[in-house]
């Protein structure tokens, strides 16, 4: 992405002038914010909305990470006061907010390939054709040719492979898998991209809710690999894969690969909506997402209007020094800077 250092500067004096004159919540009645949806960043979310209410007298914030699936679910039914989703929503989900959306990609991440190998190698290589294979049942066990191939010869150990994945309605299932779509067409026209996938009938795929769940079952599955958000993985320990990319090259997942990936996007549309299926450039992580916290136009109380702009205006400033050290990948200034012009739409 080409930057206008001056711009982007400007921009950001703004953004932390308007942070700084929230305005004195302590003589207001206190303010409670409701949010559901994506586990994919509430490691993230849990930290900035901790942080933004140590610093906003009156204002609290409760955010419940069920999955994007249903964080839309409860936006629509208007059961909360803001959602997130790794899935943008769709025109059709759009059309039935009769208060109005307004989509604000507030992070990105990676997903990644986390495994339980006892025996394998220190850093296990995964092809693209050998993940896909493996996620569509056709690989599995470790010592497989294309797998050993995959990783210099290396003597695999002769176990099944269990893979682990999605039990809820999930945008990081969507992404995962439109990445699955975009480098495999034999994954596109046997699953497709979608928030729940009809998984092969096998005993050696098993469920879990949530990303911490699918991380809890990889760690106690030795042979198992699953796909899940980097932080997880990283706080747990739990390895994980170093990938082919577009270019051909096995990178491992960084937060350089995935500041990689993201300027692959040459430019951020008007509607703040951008995908990364299969990200261009030899040094590229693979699977990384933008990740969406959606709000209404209009809330019938200008206070939480008012306080969610806050919210956000945090997220984009201060917020984004926290995201690197807990594995997410801060925005590029310039996006950062949309972002804060479409703030504006929140009344």
């Amino acid at each position: 992405m080409k930057i206008n250092a001056a711009a982007v500067g400007c921009c950001l004096g703004l953004l932390l002038v308007a942070v700084g004159c929230t305005g004195d919540r302590s003589q207001s009645p206190s303010l409670k914010l409701q949010g559901s949806g994506a586990s994919f960043p509430a490691p993230l979310y849990t930290r900035w909305f901790q942080e933004f209410s140590k610093a906003t007298p009156g204002v609290t914030i409760d955010y419940q990470a069920k999955g994007s699936g249903a964080g839309i679910k409860d936006f629509i039914n208007q059961t909360v006061d803001f959602a997130a989703s790794d899935a943008a929503m769709t025109e059709e989900e759009i059309a039935e907010v009769k208060d109005g959306v307004v989509l604000l990609p507030i992070t990105a991440g990676k997903v990644v390939l986390a495994y339980n190998l006892p025996g394998g190698p220190v850093e296990l290589k995964l092809s693209r054709e050998a993940y896909t294979k493996i996620l569509m049942g056709e690989i599995t066990r470790w010592n497989d040719p294309l797998v050993v191939a995959c990783n210099d010869g290396f003597a695999m150990p002769d176990l099944p492979i269990t893979v682990v994945v999605r039990s809820d309605s999930s945008g990081t299932t969507y992404v995962f898998s439109m990445h699955l779509s975009a480098i495999s067409e034999d994954w596109e026209k046997t699953y497709g991209t979608n928030k729940t996938i009809n998984w092969p009938a096998s005993d050696k795929f098993i469920k879990g809710p949530k990303n911490d769940g699918v991380t809890a079952l990889i760690k106690q599955t030795p042979g198992s690999i699953g796909y899940v958000e980097f932080g997880f993985a990283s706080q747990t320990g739990q390895p994980m894969a170093t990938l082919e990319n577009n270019a051909g090259k096995y990178v491992q997942p960084s937060l350089q690969s995935g500041q990689a990936a993201l300027a692959s996007v040459s430019e951020m549309p008007s509607d703040l909506i951008v995908w990364l299926p299969d990200p261009a450039g030899d040094e590229s992580y693979p699977i990384v997402t933008y990740t969406w916290l959606l709000c209404y136009e209009r809330y019938a109380s200008p206070d939480k209007a008012a306080a969610m702009r806050d919210v956000v205006t945090y997220c984009l400033t201060q917020g984004q020094a926290i995201s690197g050290e807990l594995g997410y990948i801060p925005l590029p200034a310039d996006v950062a800077a949309a972002v804060q012009q479409a703030v504006a739409r929140i009344q």
